[in-house]
């Protein structure tokens, strides 16, 4: 049998095979589809705000882990988990809107200070009574409540600041990577939170949380001073300003209305220790895999985002995203394998990630930055409230029924929830970045 020799091609070419992949196109196909870090290499400030954010919200979501477990080892019951939920919604609803106005009225800088001083100081309290063995829910409700006041005077104005530390060009890629440190928080948090509690015990979590705030603290000291830009004054103290201004923006509100739909039905985080418990025969190890794995997928879903500046129909691709989101939390209640559950959770967290990017970006190219406070402070009231009191909603759905039970309807009712708004709102599901209308 004779040997055939083949002879190399130009540039290395094979006759008969594909040309080799060269390096500047698989950088070119590479920045297509990871997340755009444009911002975190333009802005020195934004950069700070970035890497702050990703420690501290480790640290963050291992404390929301803590409590939750620790609130559930308590009382064995999930309707008190889910007022953690409530607990701390009340207060952000009430304080939510008039942190907005104080970021419309008063340097954004130092009241991101003083948030996350607050923050810091309430993870201390909650460290001094885990170690001093308390073991009293009503003080864990209290501090819960505390948080979410800080919480609420802290997120609008630091989410007030991104717009005037990046150009609008890159409003979609910064939004991804806030999503990717937010989310590295929400994956590693809970992991190294179920670890600690399991070995340590609550007060190692509650300490790190502690100790983290200082690296938001720190990229809160190196800003320049972000005050409000030029406008009326009477205008900028006054929380019904920033609800007129949302009023007369249907696409606006329909944004924030999707989210309310998703959280409140699709939101099964209360419930977690008892699925724990009930599906998975686990203890707090568990917990913490099912806590993370939304954020698994959320992660991904930013770190792989550099698609998301061609997309132009925002309105539809949130659309999209939530009734995703809906399916999967509702398969998530309906299995009862582990590692099923957990892709089906991870899943889910890439859609909320879709969904959030769109509805960032939508807010910020609609709003002016003399009411941009007011708004995110509105912003943050659905986004944070949302979850909060689907925390309630689905503790006491599992309280009643049983907690597959309490995910597969919720999901469901998220899916039907979207597909009503999607009808009503059709103006939402044509919504043009290129010619936005808000």
């Amino acid at each position: 049998m004779t040997q055939q020799l083949s002879t190399p091609g130009p540039a290395g070419e094979t006759p008969g095979g594909p040309p080799p992949a060269r390096p500047g196109r698989i950088r070119s196909l590479l920045g297509q589809v990871l997340a755009d870090i444009t911002p975190l290499r333009s802005s020195p400030d934004f950069r700070r705000i970035w890497a702050g954010q990703a420690v501290s919200s480790i640290g963050q979501q291992m404390t929301a882990l803590a409590v939750s477990v620790q609130v559930y080892a308590l009382t064995r019951s999930s309707f008190a988990t889910g007022v953690v939920g409530l607990c701390s919604l009340i207060p952000l609803v009430g304080v939510g809107l008039y942190g907005g106005v104080i970021a419309d009225r008063f340097d954004r800088r130092w009241i991101g200070l003083l948030g996350a001083s607050g923050l810091a100081l309430l993870s201390a309290v909650l460290t001094l009574q885990a170690a001093l063995g308390l073991r009293q829910v009503w003080l864990l409700y209290a501090v819960v409540a505390v948080q979410a006041v800080f919480f609420a005077l802290n997120a609008p104005a630091r989410a007030a600041m991104i717009p005037r530390l990046v150009p609008g060009e890159q409003l979609p890629a910064a939004n991804a990577l806030g999503s990717v440190s937010m989310n590295l928080g929400l994956t590693v948090g809970p992991m190294l939170g179920g670890v600690l509690i399991g070995t340590v015990g609550y007060q190692a979590a509650y300490l790190v949380d502690t100790l983290a705030f200082g690296a938001s603290l720190y990229a809160m000291w190196r800003l320049p001073a972000m005050r409000p830009l030029a406008g009326d004054a009477r205008e900028r103290t006054t929380v019904m300003a920033g609800l007129r201004f949302l009023r007369g923006r249907p696409n606006l509100r329909t944004s924030f209305v999707a989210d309310i739909v998703a959280m409140v039905f699709g939101m099964p985080r209360a419930i977690f220790p008892a699925i724990a418990v009930a599906f998975y025969h686990g203890g707090s190890g568990v917990v913490g895999l099912l806590t993370a794995a939304p954020a698994v997928g959320a992660l991904l879903g930013a770190l792989f985002s550099g698609w998301v500046g061609r997309v132009r129909r925002h309105g539809l691709a949130v659309i999209l995203a939530v009734l995703a989101w809906g399916l999967t939390i509702a398969g998530f209640g309906a299995l009862r394998e582990l590692w099923v559950g957990l892709v089906l959770l991870a899943a889910a967290g890439c859609a909320d990630t879709v969904s959030m990017i769109f509805r960032n970006t939508i807010l910020q190219e609609a709003v002016p930055d003399e009411m941009r406070g007011r708004l995110q402070g509105v912003f943050t009231v659905v986004v944070a409230g949302g979850p909060r009191l689907g925390d309630f909603e689905a503790g006491t759905v599992a309280q009643l029924t049983s907690p597959g039970f309490s995910a597969v309807s919720g999901g469901l009712a998220c899916v039907a929830g979207i597909v009503v708004l999607a009808l009503m709102r059709p103006g939402f599901v044509r919504y043009d970045a290129r010619r936005p209308t808000p």
